[in-house]
């Protein structure tokens, strides 16, 4: 089957990959040994944030950067599609209280545009017969409406891979199948730590 593969970045890394040495991951290596050789791998859809140092983690988007440059030297399949993180300041009930103060004003960051750039490419892709089967690797249930539309629209096969040890219920029930990422695939589908033909290499802080 024609397999197109969309990637929710920040759910597969906060779901799999934080705190482990397996964030080197190659998405094409890890969606054949999920799927199996059914499924001809044609496109990967890889929907991410560009992450902003910290003073606690003053070398993250290096890192993010070396990650990024790496994929798309090793796999021409692959396309990036970008959101954005939006900062401001919100009030909120603490904890505790403090001296009788119930609230405390603190900056709060959330990222934007990637479950909507994911499910609005999902359908497209369905609806312009791009794929047989679109798999999604994500466990956001903010994307199972168009899950839903391209199940009841089309007639493509729909597979949840979930980076989390559960799938989100709205997903499993619009796909027809379900896999959740466990650490021996993910070790098994890293990509080599220098790439060929660059000065690329893997982070000192990912082994």
């Amino acid at each position: 089957m024609r397999t197109f593969v969309y990637v929710d970045g920040l759910n597969l890394y906060y779901g799999a990959l934080k705190g482990t040495p397996y964030k080197w991951l190659n998405l094409k290596l890890l969606a054949e040994k999920v799927l199996g050789a059914q499924n001809k791998i044609e496109k990967i859809k890889l929907f991410t944030t560009v992450v902003k140092p910290t003073p606690s983690n003053p070398s993250v988007h290096l890192r993010q950067t070396s990650y990024l440059n790496a994929l798309k030297h090793a796999l021409p399949e692959l396309e990036i599609f970008y959101g954005h993180f939006l900062e401001h300041a919100v009030w909120m009930h603490r904890a505790q209280v403090v001296k009788g103060e119930k609230f405390v004003e603190v900056i709060k960051r959330e990222e934007k545009g990637s479950d909507v750039n994911l499910a609005v490419h999902f359908l497209n892709d369905a609806l312009l017969d791009r794929y047989d089967c679109g798999v999604i690797i994500s466990n956001d249930s903010d994307i199972a409406e168009a899950v839903r539309l391209v199940r009841a629209e089309t007639n493509k096969t729909i597979g949840v891979v979930s980076p989390f040890n559960r799938t989100s219920k709205e997903l499993a029930k619009h796909s027809h199948f379900q896999r959740t990422l466990r650490s021996t695939a993910l070790a098994a589908s890293q990509l080599p730590d220098n790439i060929q033909g660059t000065s690329i290499s893997k982070p000192k802080e990912w082994y």
